[in-house]
């Protein structure tokens, strides 16, 4: 078994190091298994040490000029050479525990695609009630966040991968088509939630109570529309850090 982590990064040189050195430690649990692993960063056109970071940190550096986080995992898959993928934001840090539990999923047979919960490292109310509410959804209705998802390539590959036309949402999106595949497979999708991961606060910091709102609400009367508009998106993308 060959397992591809794969992280998008664009302009993660504060981050980026405590990530890699988790998915580094967190890899261990593959090790164990006898499993082989690889690491790839695609630099989502970084204009910061981002790339050099991570290079100096033994991952494969693969390149994506047109920023967007869709289009930074899918090209991390296709230079990806594992059966299985796993995709980890630049801002989180999985634990080894958390790998053991996907690979536990994985080695058993029947599932095709899987997340995690997340935590947030943030003591903020509002903050932590809406990730406990993303958490709730997230184990009823399978969907994993885009900071974690591990998957079978070849079943990745198969669907098209994450949308290309979306600019946030993309892995609600991307667990729809794994649903339906692992309906039509009689296999199965699931959600870790005894190792949660661990992720940045940096959106809760950076950008006020208003803007949340305003960007969901835009996202509510569009009937989703603004997610496949950059501008709208803009917590994801206007390059605050």
């Amino acid at each position: 078994m060959r397992i591809s982590v794969v992280v998008p990064a664009f302009n993660e040189e504060r981050l980026l190091p405590d990530a890699l050195d988790g998915i580094r430690a967190a890899t261990g649990a593959l090790d164990a298994r006898g499993w082989e692993s690889e690491l790839i960063v695609c630099d989502n056109n970084s204009t910061d040490e981002t790339a050099a970071l991570a290079r100096g940190r033994g991952a494969k550096i693969v390149f994506e000029p047109f920023n967007q986080i869709a289009r930074a995992r899918n090209t991390g898959a296709v230079h990806a050479s594992g059966d299985w993928l796993i995709f980890v934001d630049a801002d989180s840090r999985p634990t080894r525990e958390l790998f053991e539990d996907a690979a536990a999923a994985i080695a058993g047979g029947r599932c095709v695609a899987g997340g995690s919960t997340v935590r947030l490292d943030t003591d903020r109310f509002v903050a932590r009630f809406f990730v406990g509410l993303w958490n709730a959804l997230s184990r009823m209705c399978k969907w994993g966040a885009g900071s974690f998802v591990f998957c079978e390539a070849a079943a990745f590959r198969e669907i098209g991968g994450f949308s290309r036309t979306l600019y946030a949402g993309e892995e609600i999106d991307l667990f729809a088509r794994f649903k339906r595949l692992a309906r039509a497979t009689g296999r199965t999708v699931v959600i870790l939630d005894r190792h949660p991961l661990a992720t940045s606060d940096r959106k809760v910091r950076l950008y006020s109570v208003r803007e949340h709102f305003a960007f969901l609400l835009k996202v509510s009367l569009s009937a989703g529309r603004a997610l496949r508009d950059r501008d709208a998106c803009f917590p994801w993308y206007d390059g605050r850090r």
